[in-house]
This record gives structure tokens, sequence and C-alpha cells, in this order.
């Protein structure tokens, strides 16, 4: 399989690592809905993802030596890592309580929040067709919700959840002007496990060779999805890119009917709708749209 992308266009390259990646994340949320299931506490599993992305730097921090990873902005990495922390906790706690579909829908909001941040913050300006899009997007997500039936507490933390995600980015960007992405990369593995072993030690429960073995392969996915992330936009600008992360809510949908039986309302589909084509529309921008719509010159 790796064999075909090598031998892709660069487009096709960063398209097909992106669904690989969100197959893997998708996975990762069905092995945490397992583990969930089978009596483990959110709070060891987000320890172990941690710790298995620190464990997997380690090496490369041993051989290049710590001079490799200085830093004058310790203050922003703790700040970008506690966000981080909070809104893992609430992406894991939606995969292992709500249905597939609706978790990875909910996850992929992001977008939405990430101009609004940038905005009090950075002062970045938001054109017209971000904010009609951030309108769109939110009535998809209130009729995945579904209100008129009572929204459940869990869905509510899972938006939170997506807007301090957004947040991170909003730091990661401020971070890039100074800071390299390995070093962003270390001190978010690092600061994030030290503080979610904090948690962890409250509700310690040694795991079992079976837990011990499921938690090893939902850290192992969420950090290959991450690198496959990582590598697919080294072939392709996020504005090109960022629309094919949708297929997670394919994969979820599809998975968890096969797997739980899990069905969506209609107004559940048209939201999901709604959401993916805001979504893609806020990553395209408004240069994109102009560019393609614009009425072409004649000779």
């Amino acid at each position: 399989m790796f064999t075909a992308i090598r031998t892709m266009p660069a487009l096709y390259k960063g398209a097909a690592l992106i669904i690989l990646s969100e197959l893997a994340l998708v996975t990762t949320g069905m092995i945490i809905r397992h583990l969930v299931e089978m009596g483990v506490d959110t709070e060891m599993l987000v320890l172990a993802r941690n710790l298995l992305a620190l464990g997997l730097l380690m090496p490369w921090l041993l051989r290049c030596g710590l001079q490799t990873v200085h830093t004058q902005h310790m203050r922003l990495h703790f700040a970008r890592a506690a966000i981080g922390m909070c809104a893992m906790y609430c992406l894991f706690i939606s995969w292992g309580h709500l249905p597939l579909a609706q978790a990875a829908l909910i996850k992929q909001t992001a977008p939405f929040f990430i101009p609004l941040v940038a905005l009090f913050w950075l002062r970045e300006r938001i054109t017209r067709v971000t904010v009609l899009a951030i309108g769109v997007g939110f009535v998809g997500v209130w009729l995945i919700l579904d209100p008129a039936g009572g929204v459940p507490w869990i869905a509510l933390l899972a938006l939170f959840g997506a807007a301090l995600g957004g947040t991170a980015k909003v730091v990661v960007r401020r971070m890039r002007a100074t800071e390299s992405s390995v070093v962003i990369v270390f001190y978010f593995a690092f600061f994030a496990s030290c503080i979610s072993a904090v948690p962890a030690i409250l509700v310690w429960q040694t795991p079992d060779l079976l837990e011990l073995a499921w938690m090893l392969l939902m850290a192992g996915m969420a950090t290959l999805a991450q690198l496959l992330l990582s590598k697919a936009y080294g072939y392709a600008p996020a504005g090109q890119l960022g629309p094919f992360t949708y297929v997670s809510v394919v994969f979820a949908a599809v998975l968890g009917y096969f797997l739980w039986q899990e069905s969506l309302s209609m107004s559940a589909v048209i939201g999901i709708g709604l959401v993916t084509s805001a979504g893609i529309l806020v990553m395209l921008g408004e240069k994109f749209l102009r560019r393609r719509f614009a009425p072409q010159s004649r000779p």
C-alpha cells in the first residue's frame, strides 16, 4: 500500500495519507470504546497515549541532546499542553460514550473555532465567507445534537473539546514563528505526560495483560494517526488536504453500524452534510472561491 502511495502525484499522496490517518483515528476511537466497556478509566487511557508519544521521542532526545529542545517560550508550551490535554480528555470521553459517527463529526468542528480564537487573540481578520461557513456549521451541529430530544452532556463536552482543540492550534500557530515542529511536539508530549499522570494515579487500577495490550494498541494507533497527518501536510497545503479529514465521519458511521448497530436520524445526516460542507468552506477560504468561480477573461 505505501509503495503505491509513493508513486502517486504529491496531492494524491497527501490525500491518501490523510485518509489512512483518519482511519487510524477512528480505529483509536473504537479501541477506546472497547476499553471503556471493559471498565478502564479514561484517565488511564490518556496517560497511556501520552507516555507512548513521549517514549517514541526519547531516543531522538538522547541522540541529539537537551540543547535541541531549548526554548524561551516555556509558558506557551505549557499552556498549549494544558489546553490540548483538556481537549484530549473531552475527545476520549466522547469516543467512549457517544455514537462513533457523532463523536467523529463533533471533533471536526474544531476549524470553526480557530478563526474566532485567532480574531480575539491574534487579531486576525475573518472574511464574510468564513462567518457564513461557521454559522452553517453550527446549524449542522444543532441538527446533530437534536435539542428537542435533550442534548446529552457528553455531546456538549465533545463540542467544548473541539473548541479547546481549535484554541490549541492557534497557540501552535503563535509559536511557529520561533519554535520548530519537533520542539513543539516534544514539549507537548512531556507536559501532557506529567499532567495526565496526576488524574491517572488518583483512579489507578493496574491493568491486566489483555487491557495493557489494548491500551498499547490504542496509543500506537493514535500516534500513527498523528504521524500520517504530519507526513501528509508535507505533500500539499492544508487547505487542499483538510477536506479529506471528513472521511473519518464515513468510517465511523459504517463501523459504528456494523459493530454497535448505531444508526443516524435523518436530521443527523443533514447536520453531518452541513458541518462537512461548512468545514470544507472554512478550509478552502475566500481566496480559493474567488479564483474558482471568478468569470474567465476572454482572449
